[in-house]
């Protein structure tokens, strides 16, 4: 399974988007949050199924603020991360993992990539699209019932050419 994860967008959709495009074969993408709307457009320009949770920064009622979910014998924990406060570390977040059982944690809100492991468990933030933002940067999961692995994809490093 191949699984695109973005998180706080803040209205660039037309970058997320662009990103997508240049990415085969997904079976799943996760929004994380700030800004719900971007998701909700992303959704409608693919056929692949879009996960969406809601940020700080996403006032929508109904949408989740967190989720526990299991793909190919794994069991993912996503948030968007404010609530275990990240931009103070990622120890309360994987705290929250390790009591759900989780194995792998997709969270947000910092804006700043990253791919750890911590114990067991596997922490990935996939940065930030938002304009102006430095860096830029969505992440890829790859899952199977053997194997996990996680890589950060830098805007920087993606070819634009016009088409």
């Amino acid at each position: 399974m191949k699984i695109a994860v973005l998180s706080d967008t803040h209205g660039n959709y037309p970058l997320a988007i662009k990103m997508l495009d240049r990415i085969s074969d997904l079976d799943c993408i996760v929004h994380l949050g700030d800004v719900l709307h971007d998701a909700d457009i992303i959704e409608q320009a693919y056929s692949t199924p879009v996960i969406k949770l809601a940020g700080n920064c996403d006032s929508t009622p109904k949408a989740k603020r967190e989720l526990l979910l299991s793909l190919c014998g794994r069991s993912l924990f996503l948030s968007h991360g404010d609530l275990y406060r990240v931009k103070n570390g990622i120890d309360r977040i994987y705290e929250k993992a390790s009591s759900v059982s989780a194995d792998i944690v997709l969270y947000g809100h910092t804006h700043i990539p990253a791919v750890e492991k911590k114990g067991e468990i596997l922490l990935v933030n996939p940065g930030s699209l938002k304009e102006a933002e430095a860096p830029q940067s969505l992440a890829i999961i790859h899952l199977n019932e053997k194997d996990v692995s996680a890589e950060i994809v830098m805007v920087k490093d993606v070819s634009f050419s016009e088409t």
